[in-house]
């Protein structure tokens, strides 16, 4: 069981795209606006990694304030080569280049209490297409990197809708469990968090892995799209859970930003704020 530090820990609410939507729509008088944005702002949302010259100096200033005010600052590391098979997410670093800057964020983050989600759709997507490399040795590499300077990996595997529990259970053994804290799932999806749990426990009984749950967007579940599904809401706040297993719920894709230029949203990570108001609207 977790212990009572681990169950009553809270999670570091990092500067956020949504912050300054809120004030711009406060500033214009837009006030029933505001305050759906407001919703996003208060809640404490993963800050993603990728393969910019800003990502270290972000993850050092950030690790900093998280220690500071005590709290547990949650991190996405996503910079693998071959990412996302040249889709929305395209790019990524030359494999000769990754290990030295997952090594450099471990360093960055050293003494933070940071969580790492490391690699989303990496694993899932493994062998999918060309340019990733040796992805596996990649992600065993990165994880011990992190984990050696402290941070807190979890393992992004997915979601239930994508693998079985079977293959998912085969390719984390791939990686191996040695420098993983857990692993990661439903990662900017839509799935229920009953269904990600349910799945969870199935990879933690063979794994002995502890899990993390995205529910940043699964408000009302999924309706089979993934990218921009219209009539979605934020789910439950970011929250440890004080159990085993699914230890935590999190927040790790940012409400608000596009999934990619489908059902008519703009670039991937760009503020759509028509579908981020639709989240919070939305939201139980």
């Amino acid at each position: 069981m977790p212990t009572e530090a681990q169950a009553s820990a809270t999670f570091f609410n990092a500067p956020k795209k949504a912050d300054t939507e809120y004030q711009r729509l406060a500033d214009e008088g837009r006030d029933a606006d505001a305050a759906l944005i407001k919703r996003l702002a208060d809640q404490p949302t993963a800050t993603w990694l990728g393969d910019s010259s800003e990502a270290l100096g972000e993850a050092a200033s950030l690790g900093v304030a998280a220690k500071a005010a005590g709290e547990i600052p949650v991190f996405v590391l996503y910079a693998i080569p071959g990412r996302d098979c040249g889709l929305y997410s395209a790019g990524g670093l030359p494999a000769e280049q990754y290990l030295e800057f997952a090594s450099s964020i471990g360093g960055a983050l050293a003494g933070s209490g940071a969580w790492v989600i490391l690699e989303p759709d990496a694993l899932p997507q493994l062998g999918d297409c060309d340019g990733q490399g040796d992805r596996v040795g990649l992600l065993r590499g990165a994880a011990k990197a992190l984990a050696d300077a402290g941070v807190k990996v979890f393992l992004d595997v997915g979601h239930s809708q994508w693998l079985s529990v079977d293959e998912a259970v085969s390719r984390i053994e791939k990686v191996g469990t040695a420098h993983l804290s857990g692993f990661a799932t439903n990662t900017s999806n839509y799935n229920s968090t009953a269904d990600e749990r349910a799945w969870g426990d199935q990879i933690r009984e063979r794994t002995g892995l502890d899990f993390v749950v995205d529910t940043s967007r699964n408000g009302n579940g999924s309706d089979g799209q993934w990218c921009n599904p219209r009539g979605r809401a934020t789910g439950s706040e970011p929250a440890m859970t004080g159990s085993e297993g699914m230890i935590a719920t999190v927040w790790t894709k940012v409400p608000g930003e596009s999934d990619g230029t489908c059902n008519g949203g703009p670039a991937g990570g760009a503020w759509w704020e028509d579908m981020a108001l639709e989240l919070a609207r939305n939201a139980r």
